[in-house]
């Protein structure tokens, strides 16, 4: 598994099919992806074969990347760039474990990323997007010097769009 970058306390490496089991688990929580748009995997084969099929990396260099902690390994969630080819721009997304929530995880990780989306993928802009009712994220999009844009339509419901330019 390609190692993407690392913080003081986290390892970003490329997500693997031999993930499929904590991917499947963090999915599996309904206030993980109650903001997202996601419906859980069916089961850790359904997980392991979206993993398989995952083509962010060939495609575009950069993607989803796992998150692990530093000194244990553990997955703990993803955290990345996504390429989006309705709006041809690309995104900063994050999901942890419930438990890891409140860390500040998501935005040490986030913050590497974009880092690497700037520096090393030569973007020159990031957004994020979140429901409006999900102010966890919306507080850490604001940490990480993304500015409000828009509110839009993300999935349905009401969101808010940030950017951050070079």
């Amino acid at each position: 598994m390609k190692k993407i970058l690392e913080t003081s306390r986290l390892v970003l490496r490329e997500l693997h099919p031999s993930d499929a089991s904590s991917f499947f688990e963090l999915n599996a929580n309904p206030n993980v992806i109650r903001y997202t748009g996601n419906t859980a995997f069916t089961d850790v084969e359904e997980a392991r074969i979206f993993l398989e099929n995952y083509s962010d990396y060939r495609e575009k260099g950069y993607g989803r990347w796992a998150v692990v902690l530093k000194d244990t390994g553990q997955f703990i969630g993803w955290c990345g760039l996504k390429f989006d080819a309705d709006t041809q721009q690309t995104d900063i997304g994050f999901r942890f474990f419930e438990e890891e929530w409140g860390k500040g995880y998501a935005t040490e990780s986030a913050q590497a990323c974009l880092q690497v989306g700037f520096n090393q993928f030569q973007l020159s802009h990031i957004i994020g997007r979140a429901m409006k009712a999900n102010i966890a994220s919306i507080c850490v999009l604001e940490k990480l010097g993304l500015t409000y844009e828009q509110d839009i339509i993300l999935d349905g419901e009401e969101a808010v769009l940030y950017k951050i330019k070079k």
